[in-house]
This record gives structure tokens, sequence and C-alpha cells, in this order.
């Protein structure tokens, strides 16, 4: 891959990482719900789901979602379904203040967090199907190209990991400024309308956009 085509792609990347999707509303919450140390294990895990993405397609399986109606609409409506699932349950979650930096606890460990994040990239159709029409624009079909996967996955994470860590540190500053019940009850009830909002998006998604 020649410089200046990465430089492009690096370039991309920033827009793809920051602009608002899922996966900057898990990160948010994320940091909102346990502050930026534990919240981070979201972030992996929505690296995670990234590579993963960039698998599939690297693999050929981005293509059958381009061309089967069937198989975009099973997991775009697992993804609403999970998204609202989401939604629900942050629109539900208790009250009570949460400790900055607190070691999670309960029902949610690191596993919990990672399987969370990887969810919420895995199950938007509309990722893999962004990375099926972007990526090969930067790819030289003369050259190698499992290196230039790599060097684009690379890329690719390291600016979203960038922007999600931006995003968990923001949400975990704004925790430092909750000191009663009723701000935590509707910052949750936020975060949550907006899973909800981003499961209604992914469900108008037609196959051909």
């Amino acid at each position: 891959m020649a410089l200046s085509t990465w430089l492009a792609f690096f370039a991309a990347s920033w827009a793809i990482s920051f602009s608002p999707g899922p996966g900057a509303i898990s990160a948010m919450a994320s940091g909102l719900k346990y502050g930026f140390r534990h919240g981070r294990w979201t972030i992996l895990g929505l690296q995670l789901g990234i590579v993963c993405q960039l698998l599939v397609v690297a693999v050929g399986l981005g293509a059958l979602l381009a061309t089967s109606e069937l198989a975009f609409t099973a997991i775009k409506w697992v993804g609403v379904a999970y998204l609202v699932y989401l939604g629900v349950r942050q629109f539900r979650t208790d009250a009570a203040p949460v400790a900055v930096e607190a070691r999670p606890t309960g029902g949610h460990p690191i596993r919990d967090q990672l399987t969370h994040g990887y969810l919420v990239n895995i199950t938007n159709p509309k990722g893999t199907m962004f990375l099926l029409a972007v990526v090969p624009q930067f790819l030289d079909v003369g050259q190698p190209l499992p290196l230039q996967y790599l060097i684009i996955g690379a890329t690719l994470c390291f600016t979203d990991l960038v922007a999600m860590t931006c995003y968990t540190s923001l949400a975990s500053r704004i925790l430092r400024l909750l000191r009663q019940p009723r701000h935590v009850r509707w910052l949750n009830r936020g975060f949550g309308a907006l899973f909800i909002l981003a499961g209604t998006v992914l469900a108008t998604l037609s196959h051909k956009e």
C-alpha cells in the first residue's frame, strides 16, 4: 500500500470513528456507569467487533450481505433487537449514584463488557456494508492483500480506539458531576432512549443503502 493511499485512508478513518452511532453511545454509557478505568473494556469489545467485521469483508462474506436480502435482513433485525434491549435495560438502570472508577460488581463483569461492545458492532450490518464499500477503494490488487488488510485494520482500530476513549472519558467526567439519584436517573433514561433510537434508525435501513 502506497503511503499516499494510507494517508487518505487514515484521514477517512478519523471521520468514520468519530461519527456518532451505536458504538459511541455504548462507549459513553459504559463510561457513565463505570468511569473511564473500567469502561475501557467495552472499548476493547468494540475493537474486536471491528476486527471481526473486517475479517468478514476480507473472506468475502461481506459480498453475501451485499447480494442477499435475507442475510442482510436477518443480521439487521438481530442488531435492532439488541440495541432496543440495551436501551430498555439502560432506561431501567438503578438511579443510585455510581462511584467513579469503582470496580464493576454484580452481573456486569469484564467479560460481559467485552461481549457487549463486540455485539454492538458485529450486529450492525451497516458497518460491514460500509467496510465492503470503502476498503476495496484503498486496496492495491497487485500487492499482497493480507498485509494490506492488516494495515487497514490496525489503522481503523487505532482511530476508533482514540474516538471511543474520548467518548468514554467524556461520559466519566459527566459522572463526576452527578450528585443526586434523579440526575443519574435522567441521564440513564437519556442513554436508554439513544440506544432505542439507534435501533429504530437501524430498522429503517434498507438493503440498497
